[in-house]
């Protein structure tokens, strides 16, 4: 028994019309897709180091929706590309073979032949499924990214706007506060007038006022982007495939891309949070890190932290090179040293600052202060980031292992860790 014979040589008129544009920008985009996660991940780690603590909340936020969209994208257009493919290899067999599936020429029981000829299930209902799944793939997809992108641009654009506002007028607010209390100002409306709608809206006459408040309310909503049409492909899909459904598969994406993207972003900051190594020891204080050194660090990922030349010094002068760090020394600054800059311009306010920032980051070497320690303004030879220099004496130190500790202030606004204390200062081994 085989299928009934169709014409196999053209495609089917029920073929998605735009199976040709599909493949195209997929195939196109999905190598641009795979390299933007890496190129923002390079972007971040290049501006989050000039930042303060208030802008770096708008670059994080603005940096992990712009990724779970690149994440998005790229799933999808792999996706589809395998889908179509798969569609594809239907198609072409279909015409090799135009009988499709000869089921008195496959081995099996009575009882199993019985049920496979009972299925309505033909090579053209076959093909016109994997059709359409790549298409709806497709369309998820790209909705999944667009909203990424909407609420990456209105959100963080909000945020951006009150975080300039606050600073410019001065008031010792968080900016993310703010913006949660404007959005929810903002939102309570028109929940308050779906729900009122929903529960109401069939038994309030016409000419009620409360009904034409709902009626005014939602119109304008709907007019800045928040009606059920205004995403029209998600209003088709929803529609069509059950509602329940498709927001299910929807909000199961974009929950997939952000924590996968979190997920990430941790992995990448602390590489011991994946593998077995729950009995290594861990210890921020003991522990050698690579980016104490300039020989070792990647200045592109590497967190703000003082380095010398090398964990081997053969020179006779160690060099220390302290980066600037926006969410520690700037509020430090302000608190610490008022004072010492007001009423000063040009180069008196410079001496002025470079003495506070010395303040700042004493040094001490065996736990011996340098007395002796000056720094100049200089800046990160590799990445041109703001920092001071620092040339330490080490020609009448003896040979062995030595610790070098910079002092450093505390993080703006954060609260002390009771398990891990902030020590105050960098600790930086090296052997003469």
């Amino acid at each position: 028994m085989s299928e009934p014979i169709e014409d196999a040589r053209q495609l089917s008129r029920r073929t998605t019309p735009t199976w040709e544009v599909e493949l195209l920008i997929s195939g196109v985009a999905v190598f641009a897709m795979l390299q933007l996660p890496g190129w923002l991940d390079d972007r971040m780690s290049a501006l989050a180091p000039r930042l303060g603590d208030e802008w770096l909340a708008v670059l994080r936020l603005a940096y992990f929706y712009a990724k779970s969209a690149a994440v998005v994208l790229a799933t999808t257009f792999a996706l589809h590309l395998l889908l179509r493919a798969q569609w594809i290899a239907l198609v072409g067999t279909h015409s090799v073979y135009p009988k499709g599936i000869r089921l008195d020429r496959l081995q099996m029981g009575p009882i199993q032949r019985a049920i496979e000829e009972a299925r309505p299930d033909s090579t053209t209902d076959a093909i016109e499924r994997a059709d359409n799944r790549a298409s709806i793939v497709f369309a998820i997809g790209v909705s999944v990214a667009l909203i990424f992108g909407t609420i990456c641009i209105g959100f963080c654009g909000t945020l951006l706007i009150a975080t300039a506002a606050t600073r410019m007028m001065g008031w010792d607010v968080d900016p993310l506060i703010t913006m949660c209390v404007v959005f929810g100002i903002f939102m309570v409306p028109f929940g308050i007038a779906s729900w009122l709608d929903h529960q109401f809206g069939a038994r309030l006459r016409a000419d009620h006022w409360v009904r034409r408040l709902i009626d005014a309310q939602m119109r304008f909503y709907t007019r800045i982007g928040m009606g059920r049409r205004n995403n029209h492909v998600v209003a088709i899909l929803t529609s069509n495939g059950g509602e329940r459904k498709m927001m299910a598969v929807l909000v199961g994406v974009m929950l997939a891309a952000i924590i996968g993207v979190v997920v990430a972003d941790l992995l990448a900051r602390d590489g011991s949070r994946f593998g077995s190594y729950a009995q290594f020891p861990a210890s921020s204080r003991l522990a050698i890190r690579p980016a104490h050194y300039a020989d070792q660090r990647d200045p592109a990922s590497e967190l703000l932290e003082p380095f010398v030349q090398s964990a081997v010094i053969t020179d006779p002068y160690l060099q220390l090179v302290v980066p600037y760090r926006p969410n520690r020394d700037e509020a430090a600054m302000r608190e610490t040293c008022p004072m010492h800059s007001s009423g000063r311009q040009g180069e008196a306010l410079a001496v002025a600052r470079l003495a506070c920032l010395q303040a700042l980051h004493p040094v001490t070497l065996d736990g011996k202060l340098v007395e002796e320690l000056r720094y100049d303004i200089a800046s990160d030879p590799r990445s041109g980031r703001p920092a001071l220099l620092a040339m330490i004496d080490l020609r009448d130190l003896p040979r062995g292992r030595h610790e070098l500790r910079i002092g450093r202030p505390a993080r703006a606004g954060r609260k002390q860790d009771k398990d891990n204390p902030d020590p105050g200062y960098d600790a930086i081994p090296f052997w003469r």
